[in-house]
């Protein structure tokens, strides 16, 4: 294998590597906007109740009592990590997928400085 197949094959390795990292964070993104959502939901069901509602958090099997106001501050401090963690998420997605850019840009630059 000459030094272009060489690089041609480091490069594509690099770029199925960053691709699959790709992915795995595109997952996990879709996966918090799955318990954001959720939680959306939460909180304005939460908002429609009386304020002597009844309301009950699944911990483990056991049905704990809990306020509203505890339950409000518990689903906003719960909303608020979510998205902090999706704007994480979206940082991370998007240096990789500058990073598949640059490897991209220097494949063509192989294959063309390759086929002279």
């Amino acid at each position: 294998m000459n030094d272009t197949q060489q690089e041609q094959k480091s490069l594509s390795d690099e770029f199925q590597n960053l691709q699959r990292e790709l992915q795995t964070h595109i997952l996990s993104r879709q996966k918090l906007e799955s318990q954001q959502t959720e939680n959306k939901t939460v909180l304005k069901e939460f908002k429609i109740l009386n304020d002597d509602a009844n309301i009950y958090k699944l911990t483990g099997p056991v049905l704990l009592k809990q306020d509203k106001t505890d339950a409000l501050m518990v689903v906003d401090a719960r909303l608020q990590f979510i998205d902090n963690e999706i704007k994480r998420v979206d940082k991370q997605i998007k240096e990789l997928q500058d990073q598949c850019e640059v490897i991209r840009t220097k494949v063509v630059h192989v294959d063309f400085h390759a086929s002279i």
